[in-house]
């Protein structure tokens, strides 16, 4: 099997999952203190939306999706289990590059935006760092948590245990608990299942310095498109159970979170 490349900067083994195609960025996003959820809605959703599609050519973006942080008893239904956890972001912002020299120009010439996020973000508490995907359900057909749609999105950045080294978290999200959810993933009601692993790259710690972020990377994410009405369904207690039995074995829960959103395509030009 193939090394990882050197921009992962890891032996972890990476060449038999990574769809390498894009690079992505993942942007956990806090509100700022004071400011209503109905009021960074509509900044997000509309005005900023609306200038970040404006701009995508000078951004040299691909794609950008915004997920929305649902107010849902599933969210807590999703912590409790796993103890205390880090509060749900407010929403997320997804944006992808087709290369590397894409994603180095297009944030250099995003401070404006950066300008623009200063109202309605608190920069300080809102990580960011730029990933690479695994797929491990990716159907042919597109899966969006679009919100007609019965579909939820569930978010779940994590950290790993401190007797854990980021090589040896990697190896076993990939090799012992991808295979895990894979084998309930029918019977939770999951059509997509993707995890989204961190990259250390000067590129993000530039992104970090301009935005003055504090709150440290996550070791990536996953991400998964749920039917919310199989929730409930003996099959997703059962794989809900083995989820989390597993999850133990390598995640520190108190430093990591959990919540579902709904997803607006901002625009995709792949």
């Amino acid at each position: 099997m193939k090394p990882a490349t050197s921009r992962v900067g890891s032996t972890w083994p990476t060449a038999a999952f990574r769809q390498a195609d894009m690079l992505r960025l993942t942007y956990l996003i806090r509100r700022k203190s004071g400011l209503e959820a109905d009021a960074f809605r509509a900044a997000l959703q509309e005005r900023f939306a609306s200038t970040l599609a404006a701009s995508a050519g000078r951004l040299r973006l691909s794609r950008a999706i915004f997920v929305q942080t649902l107010d849902d008893p599933m969210n807590e239904a999703l912590a409790r289990p796993r103890g205390d956890m880090e509060a749900p972001y407010d929403g997320v912002i997804e944006l992808w590059w087709a290369t590397d020299e894409d994603a180095d120009a297009g944030t250099n010439a995003a401070a404006d935006l950066v300008e623009r996020e200063a109202a309605f973000i608190d920069h300080e508490r809102s990580p960011l760092w730029l990933n690479c995907e695994y797929p491990q359900i990716n159907p042919a057909h597109v899966v969006t948590a679009r919100a007609a749609s019965p579909l939820v999105k569930l978010y779940f950045p994590l950290r790993q245990q401190a007797s854990l080294s980021d090589d040896a978290a990697r190896e076993h999200w990939l090799r012992q608990h991808g295979p895990i959810i894979r084998a309930h993933a029918a019977g939770m009601g999951m059509v997509r299942y993707m995890q989204v692993h961190r990259v250390d790259t000067p590129l993000e710690r530039r992104l970090r310095e301009q935005r003055g972020t504090a709150t440290p990377a996550y070791l990536g994410h996953a991400e998964t498109w749920l039917d919310r009405s199989m929730a409930s369904a003996p099959e997703a207690r059962l794989g809900g159970r083995a989820a989390i039995a597993d999850e133990k074995r390598f995640i520190d829960f108190a430093r990591s979170s959990i919540w579902v959103g709904k997803e607006r395509i901002v625009f995709d030009r792949r």
